[in-house]
């Protein structure tokens, strides 16, 4: 194979690591992860396989003890012990040292314990055709403190970049037996299996895609009218009509196809060219498992380069399996469609783990090559396929399948993104909205829109209907405002989540990560199943259930962790350490933010297609705790794994002082723009005097602004190497919640007899302690849903006692 298609890779373990006898093979690979092998015939395998790739690491400090019938290995983190013989439950056993319960932290090789292993669980290939749930693949995350990937079936990767399949005899098991320490176990994932790359940062920006027969003038038309109702873009998906679809039946169906529709596009290299002039990167369509027949514009160039007569009209299976189909495959069918302006391919396999060669899965094959083709040239790579197994988080981003457009399969995607981090899969793309089935529902689409700006990728979607689209302006005027709303935020975020997307790349912690990692012993944790942190400073709890018709809020049940909260959108204060029920109008979902929260964002409200770094940025602050963050921005050339290519600037939060600072930015300052507009807005801030502002120590005015309890400091034209201090005074604290002007709204929307709205909100805003109030709401026998939804502003920030 070519020299870009071998793996950057160091298979071999460090000699001082293993343990070895005739048959069997131990190494221990860090303190808490240890490789487990038994071969009949003594041969073990040490080439990079799909899972694992890099096994030379560094050698932890571990004791072995030899007896005559048992070799024992000790670590920090785990106590092995092994009979020698084949590996059995008696035989073979890892306990988890120190922080878990000896009755649960042993790992018995074969053995199904009676209350189950409390694996975590990793992510699943697809979720094609679920309506709800389904069972996830295991992940190396348990509550009971060990997991284990069997490494045994998967195929192996040479020197030369080809892989192979393994014999069927031989058993290769990784054990993590991290306790409870879940950010660990993770990064010993990602130095056994390599990192998460670093995505393209207009990968993080919304992206449009629908299963229709678009022509080159509706689609962009269309685009012309996403920009004029100021909806970004910044990636534009080209579903399966883009090529010849209706085809002589004599070569086939239409499913696979790599010519254009000329009908549709008439000029294909100008039509992507008005693409990347709009700002938008393309990628098409690809289901390539039916080959190549004679009627593709490729045949013939195909044939030759695999010594097939043209004129024969053989058609060319796809046979992933074979070096030569696989380099004419990107040389000449794929190579000449990203000269005329494709940026990366969606590939969209539906047919299974199975080719021509047994243990070789199609799907893996896809993706690897495929991620590893996309990086020539320089070019910062990136595919669109669905998940093959361990391992696959090198190929980001996942394509979880034709979605059921049902309530049922929104609330499971929130968690199912989420658990994927447990096995290393960070870069989720769901069909937004829901692909197939279900029916209209303007609050299912908007909740759908809402927690797709909250996730890894943000991609519409949806199936061959007239009925089906997702444009905003398609559903009704309250479900439209708050769709336009939530994607011009998910564009505004774009500085925070390329900068979580450098923290994934670089210090292996996902964008999206269940409550428990943080809070590992927490009983709460584990229950919020919906919650996740999204990267570092925001914690979101999506809406996944309807409305109560009488509140005409959604409403979902939350863990807020010890501290104080704002929730960024209504900032509303909350008192942490506890479950709640929280309420939202379609307008937002809580996305919460703790006490010195900094939040980088762009400036502009109604952002462009654009996501070059800005010249003009917002910063997000929650007073009342000490905040920082590294604001990182790249030139975004190569794979991003050169810090030389990259600009960090320090935004920092010091309550004591009431002092915030920014820069000066460091590194390549030559990626950002040469001056910065800084805008730092304070949430929910009880403000007092005006703020005092400096640039490089020197005083400057600054355009102040507070609306309701929001107070924002605009310093302009400020040098990228210059530092801004503002200062709001020592200790400023959050605001009391607004909570009378919040019943109100509530009261008057819901949908009661005046007479219960007077009673009520009377009672909740009597001049009487708390207790008081309470009691008496509680009398009125409200229901529970709308009694949950004023105790929840209420006690939001309970009075001092």
């Amino acid at each position: 194979m070519d020299q870009r298609y071998r793996l950057n890779c160091r298979p071999v373990a460090d000699q001082r690591a293993v343990v070895q006898g005739p048959d069997y093979r131990i190494t221990v690979l860090t303190d808490g992860l240890v490789r487990l092998e038994r071969s009949a015939d003594g041969v073990f395998e040490d080439r990079a396989s799909a899972f694992a790739i890099n096994r030379e690491l560094p050698v932890p400090r571990f004791e072995v003890i030899e007896t005559d019938s048992h070799v024992e290995v000790l670590t920090e983190r785990f106590q092995l012990i092994y009979d020698r013989g084949p590996f059995s439950t008696s035989g073979l056993s890892v306990q988890v040292r120190g922080g878990v319960s000896s009755w649960h932290s042993v790992w018995r090789y074969g053995a199904d314990p009676a209350d189950g292993d409390g694996n975590l669980g990793g992510t699943a290939r697809t979720l094609d055709m679920i309506d709800g749930r389904l069972p996830l693949e295991p992940g190396v995350l348990s509550r009971n403190g060990y997991a284990v990937i069997d490494d045994s079936q998967s195929l192996v990767i040479g020197d030369d970049g080809w892989v192979s399949p393994r014999p069927g005899t031989d058993e290769d098991l990784y054990v993590f037996a991290y306790g409870r320490d879940y950010s660990q176990a993770l990064q010993a994932l990602y130095a056994l299996s390599g990192p998460q790359p670093l995505l393209p940062r207009w990968a993080l920006g919304n992206w449009w895609s629908r299963y229709h027969r678009y022509s080159d003038t509706e689609y962009l038309a269309l685009l012309d009218r996403f920009a004029a109702e100021g909806i970004p873009f910044s990636v534009a998906v080209l579903d399966m009509d883009w090529h010849l679809v209706d085809i002589d039946p004599r070569y086939g169906s239409g499913w696979t196809g790599y010519t254009w529709n000329t009908e549709l596009f008439a000029d294909p290299p100008a039509f992507l060219r008005e693409l990347h002039e709009r700002g938008l990167m393309v990628t098409l369509n690809d289901h390539p498992a039916d080959g190549i027949r004679a009627y593709e514009q490729a045949y013939p160039a195909m044939a030759e380069a695999l010594g097939i007569d043209p004129a024969s009209e053989r058609p060319i299976a796809f046979d992933v399996t074979d070096p030569d189909f696989l380099t004419a495959y990107f040389e000449i069918l794929h190579r000449q469609l990203e000269e005329q302006g494709v940026d990366f391919w969606w590939l969209d396999w539906q047919q299974g783990p199975h080719s021509r060669v047994a243990g070789i899965d199609p799907l893996w094959m896809l993706n690897h090559f495929h991620f590893l083709d996309s990086a020539r040239d320089g070019r910062r790579p990136l595919t669109f396929s669905r998940y093959a197994g361990p391992g696959s988080h090198r190929y980001p981003v996942g394509f979880s399948g034709d979605t059921i457009t049902t309530w049922a399969s929104l609330d499971f995607q929130p968690e199912f993104t989420a658990t994927a981090s447990n096995i290393g899969y960070g870069w989720w793309s769901h069909d937004i909205g829901g692909h197939m089935g279900g029916g209209k529902d303007d609050e299912l689409a908007t909740r759908w829109v809402q927690l797709g700006v909250f996730s890894p990728i943000n991609r519409l979607h949806s199936v061959l209907s007239p009925f089906t689209s997702k444009e905003p302006w398609q559903f009704g005027r309250e479900a439209e405002q708050a769709m336009t709303a939530a994607l011009r935020l998910r564009h505004r975020l774009l500085p925070y989540l390329h900068t979580m997307n450098h923290r994934a790349a670089h210090q292996g912690v996902p964008l999206v990560t269940p409550m428990y990692y943080q809070y590992p012993w927490v009983d709460e944790a584990y229950r919020a199943r919906n919650q996740y942190a999204f990267g570092s400073q925001l914690m979101v709890a999506p809406i996944t259930t309807p409305a109560d018709r009488q509140l005409l809020l959604g409403a979902v049940t939350a863990w807020l962790p010890p501290g104080s909260w704002v929730d960024v959108i209504t900032e509303l204060v909350y008192a942490g350490g506890r479950e709640m029920r929280l309420h939202r109008g379609p307008d937002s979902i809580p996305v919460l933010a703790p006490a010195g929260a900094i939040i980088p964002l762009a400036a502009a409200e109604v952002p462009g297609n654009a996501t070059s770094n800005p010249a003009e940025l917002e910063v997000l602050v929650v007073v009342g705790g000490d905040g920082a963050f590294d604001l990182l921005e790249d030139d975004g050339i190569g794979a991003g794994d050169d810090p030389q290519r990259r600009a960090s600037t320090p935004i920092s939060f010091d309550q004591v002082a009431g002092v915030v600072q920014v820069g000066p930015a460091t590194g390549n300052t030559g990626c950002l723009p040469a001056r910065r507009s800084w805008t730092l807005t304070f949430l929910a801030h009880q403000a007092q005097a005006d703020p005092a502002v400096t640039v490089d120590a020197t005083a400057v005015s600054a355009e102040i602004r507070r609306v309701g309890r929001r107070t924002s400091v605009r310093i302009a034209d400020v040098p990228v190497s210059a530092t801004v201090r503002v200062d709001l005074g020592d200790s400023p604290v959050l605001a009391a919640n607004d909570v009378e002007d919040r019943l109100f709204a509530l009261v008057h929307r819901a949908q009661l007899s005046y007479e219960v709205k007077t009673r009520l909100y009377a009672a909740a805003t009597a001049d009487a302690p708390l207790t008081t109030r309470l009691s008496q709401l509680q009398a009125l026998q409200l229901g529970p849903g709308l009694e949950a939804a004023v105790f929840e502003l209420l006690l939001a920030r309970p009075e001092p006692a």
